[in-house]
C-alpha cells in the first residue's frame, strides 16, 4: 500500500482482528515513508485527514473500524505496563529482551502493548507524532469518533484502570522482602504502601460521580500524590542501608522499576486531568514509542542496573586502595619492605610454575595446577601482609577518583593542588612497590637456583627451557601486547574482589559465621567470632588473589585450545623467569642480544600492567562516582608543573 487511495480502499471494518491491525500497521508505514523528513510525514497525515473528510463513505468505515479497534483492544497494559519487566527480576527481563530481539511479534492479539511495537516500529514515529499540531489532532479525533463523549469516557476509564494496575504493582514491589526489610522503619513513611489501593479507589469513585465535586477530587488527588511521595521517601531510605547490607543487581532492578512506575503514575494522572484529552493521548503514545525502543536495548539494561553495584565495588576498592598510598617517609619505607617480601614469595611462585611445566601435563591440567600455585602464593603474600605491586592500581584508582569529587566545589580552592599531591603519592608508591618486587625477586630466584644446583646437580631450568623463556619475553615479540592484556586481568580481579566482598556482606555471611549454631558448636563462640572478623577483613583479598591466579594460569590454556596465542605477562613473575633463565645459561647468555631485549622489556611490562589496570579502574570509578565536568586541562597542567619543578617527589618522599 504505497499510495493513499489504495490504503483507504483497503479499509474494512468487518475484517477479522488480524486484518484490522494489519491495516493500522500499513497506515503508519505509509505515513513514515522513507523516514527522512518529519514535515513530509506530517504532510501525509494532513493528506489522510483531507481525503477521509472528503469521502463520507470512507469516514463511515473509518469510524466503524475505530469502534471495533477500541472495543477489542485492551489498552490498559499499554498505558500502565508497557516498558516494564513482566517479572521484577533482572534475569527475567534480560531473557524477555532477548526474546523480543530474536522472535517476531504477531498482529493477532488483543493486547495493545503487543500490537503497538508493530505499529510504531521506528523511533522516527515519535518524531513525526510529536510534530503534529493540536488542530490536526482535534480533526483526527472528530474523524474517528461518532460519539466523542462516549470515547472520552472510555479513555478516562482506561486511564483509571491503568492507575489502579500501576498502584497494585507499586504496592507489591514495596512489600518485596529484600526492599521492605531494608526500609527505615523509624520513618513516618514506612507504612505508606498499605493505603495506596484505598487512595486510588477513592479517586476513582469521586472522578466518575455523575455530579463530581471538584474540591473532593482535588483533596483525593492531593492525598494520593502525597502517599506516592511518602512511598518514594520510604524507598530512598533503602539506600542508607546499602553500605551495611550490600547490594545486588536484582535489588537495583527492583528499585529502578519502582521509581519508574511512580513516574508512570504521575504521567497517567496528568493525562486523566488534562482538559485536552486528545493531545494528552498523543503525548502518552509518543512516550510509548520512545519507551518501546529503549526497552529493547540489552546494553542499556545492564548498564542501568549495574551502575550502583559498580559504585559500591568502587567504594570498597577505594577504602582498600587508601592503604596502598604512601604519604611520608615512614609509609614509603614500609611499602618498600612489604614489596620486597612480596618479591621474595614470588620467587617461589616462579619455582612452582616451572615444576608444574616440567611434569608435562596436558594444557588444561598444566594451567590448572599453575593457577593453584599462583593463587596459593598470592594468598601467602596477603596473609604475610606483603605487597604484590601490580594489584595496587585497580585498588588505588577508585581512591583517586573519589578525590576528584572535590574539584570544582566552592569550598575546595586548593582541590587541584591536593589532587596533584595525591598523584605524586600514588606514583611513588607504585614505583616503590614495583622496585621492591623486582629488586627482591631476582636474588631470591638466584638463591633458589643455587640451592637446586647444589642439591640436585642441575639448575632450575634446562638450557632449552631457558632459551624458550628468552624467546617469549623479548621486546621484539608480542610481549607488550600481553602485558597490556595482563593489566585487564588485574583490573578484572579487582572487580571480582569488590563483587565478592559485596556478596559476602549482602548475604550476611560474617554474621552467620559468628552466630550460626552449627559454626559456634564446631568452633566455639570466641573462635567463630575471630573467623568471622578474619573473613570479613580478608574476603576481598582472597577473591582477588584466587581470581588473578586462575586467570593467569588458565586463560593461556583456554585460548590455546582455540588456536589463539594469548599469554599473561606479569612484571614480577616475568622478572623471576628471566632471572631463572639467566642463571641457567650463565654469564655467556649476556653476550647474546636477546637477553638485553628481555631486560629492556621488564620496565615496559611493569608500566603496562600498572597503567592499563589503573586506567580501567579509574574510568569505572569516575562513572560510579558520577564525576563529570572535571577541568582535565587544568589538572594536566598542574601535574606537568609539578613534574618540572619537583620531579623527585614522584619517586621519593620529601
Amino acid at each position: 500500500m504505497k499510495d493513499l487511495p489504495t490504503l483507504l480502499g483497503a479499509l474494512d471494518p468487518d475484517a477479522d482482528l488480524t486484518g484490522r491491525h494489519v491495516w493500522l500497521i500499513s497506515l503508519f508505514a505509509w505515513i513514515r515513508g522513507d523516514q527522512t523528513s518529519v514535515p513530509t510525514a506530517v504532510a501525509r497525515v494532513q493528506a489522510f485527514l483531507e481525503a477521509a473528510e472528503a469521502q463520507p463513505e470512507v469516514q463511515r468505515r473509518l469510524q466503524a473500524w475505530w469502534q471495533q479497534l477500541i472495543q477489542t483492544l485492551d489498552i490498559t497494559t499499554l498505558l500502565a505496563d508497557f516498558g516494564f519487566a513482566p517479572r521484577t527480576a533482572f534475569v527475567s527481563e534480560l531473557g524477555e529482551r532477548l526474546r523480543r530481539k530474536m522472535l517476531p511479534g504477531t498482529p493477532e492479539t488483543t493486547d495493545a502493548s503487543e500490537l503497538f511495537p508493530l505499529v510504531a516500529s521506528r523511533r522516527f514515529d515519535a518524531q513525526w507524532m510529536g510534530a503534529l499540531e493540536e488542530p490536526q489532532i482535534e480533526r483526527l479525533a472528530r474523524l474517528l469518533s461518532a460519539n466523542p463523549q462516549l470515547d472520552t469516557l472510555h479513555w478516562q476509564y482506561s486511564l483509571v484502570d491503568a492507575l489502579t494496575y500501576c498502584t497494585a504493582q507499586i504496592r507489591a514491589t514495596g512489600f518485596a522482602p529484600e526492599l521492605r526489610l531494608r526500609m527505615d522503619r523509624a520513618t513516618p513513611h514506612a507504612r505508606a504502601f498499605h493505603a495506596l489501593p484505598s487512595d486510588v479507589e477513592e479517586l476513582r469513585s469521586i472522578f466518575f460521580r455523575p455530579e463530581r465535586d471538584e474540591a473532593q477530587l482535588q483533596a483525593a488527588l492531593t492525598q494520593y500524590r502525597g502517599r506516592l511521595d511518602a512511598c518514594r521517601q520510604a524507598v530512598n531510605s533503602v539506600y542508607a542501608h546499602i553500605e551495611e547490607n550490600g547490594i545486588s543487581v536484582g535489588m537495583v532492578f527492583r528499585l529502578r522499576q519502582l521509581r519508574e512506575r511512580m513516574m508512570r503514575v504521575r504521567e497517567l494522572l496528568d493525562a486523566l486531568l488534562s482538559p485536552r484529552p486528545a493531545m494528552a493521548a498523543l503525548k502518552l503514545l509518543v512516550r510509548r514509542v520512545i519507551i518501546g525502543h529503549d526497552s529493547k536495548s540489552i546494553g542499556a539494561l545492564i548498564s542501568a542496573n549495574s551502575t550502583l553495584l559498580s559504585a559500591k565495588m568502587a567504594e570498597r576498592s577505594a577504602e582498600t586502595g587508601e592503604r596502598y598510598i604512601t604519604r611520608n617517609r615512614e609509609e614509603y619505607r614500609e611499602m618498600l619492605g612489604k614489596a620486597m617480601g612480596g618479591g621474595a614469595v614470588t620467587a617461589f611462585t616462579t619455582l612452582l610454575k616451572f615444576m608444574v611445566v616440567g611434569i608435562g601435563l596436558s594444557a588444561f591440567w598444566s594451567g590448572f595446577w599453575a593457577s593453584v600455585a599462583y593463587a596459593g602464593t598470592f594468598i601467602m603474600i596477603q596473609l604475610l601482609h606483603f605487597t604484590l605491586a601490580t594489584k595496587q592500581p585497580a585498588m588505588t584508582a577508585p581512591a583517586m577518583a573519589a578525590k576528584l569529587k572535590d574539584i570544582g566545589s566552592a569550598e575546595a580552592a586548593n582541590a587541584v593542588e591536593d589532587f596533584v599531591d595525591e598523584v605524586t603519592h600514588l606514583v611513588r608508591s607504585q614505583v616503590a612497590a614495583v622496585f621492591g618486587n623486582v629488586f627482591m625477586v631476582v636474588p631470591a630466584v638466584l638463591l633458589i637456583n643455587a640451592l637446586i644446583q647444589l642439591l640436585l646437580g642441575h639448575p632450575m631450568l634446562s638450557h632449552e627451557a631457558a632459551r624458550h623463556i628468552l624467546a617469549t619475553l623479548t621486546l621484539l615479540g608480542p610481549t607488550l601486547l600481553w602485558a597490556a592484556f595482563t593489566g585487564v586481568l588485574l583490573f578484572s580481579a579487582s572487580m571480582i574482589a569488590g563483587w565478592a566482598e559485596n556478596w559476602f556482606v549482602l548475604h550476611r555471611l560474617d554474621s552467620a559465621m559468628r552466630h550460626n549454631p552449627r559454626f559456634t558448636s564446631a568452633l566455639g563462640t570466641e573462635r567463630a567470632a575471630r573467623w568471622s572478623a578474619f573473613m570479613r577483613e580478608n574476603i576481598s583479598g582472597f577473591a582477588s588473589n584466587i581470581a588473578l591466579g586462575f586467570m593467569l594460569g588458565l586463560i593461556p590454556a583456554f585460548t590455546g585450545f582455540f588456536g589463539v596465542e594469548l599469554e599473561a605477562r606479569h612484571v614480577t613473575l616475568s622478572t623471576g623467569q628471566l632471572a631463572a633463565a639467566g642463571a641457567s645459561l650463565g654469564l655467556e647468555a649476556f653476550r647474546s642480544p636477546v637477553i638485553w631485549w628481555c631486560m629492556a622489556a621488564i620496565p615496559l611490562i611493569g608500566a603496562l600492567n600498572l597503567g592499563v589496570s589503573f586506567y580501567l579502574a579509574f574510568r569505572l570509578a569516575l562513572q560510579a562516582h558520577n564525576v563529570s565536568g572535571v577541568d582535565r586541562a587544568r589538572i594536566r597542567a598542574a601535574i606537568w608543573a609539578r613534574w618540572r619543578t619537583h620531579p623527585r617527589s614522584f619517586f621519593m618522599p620529601g
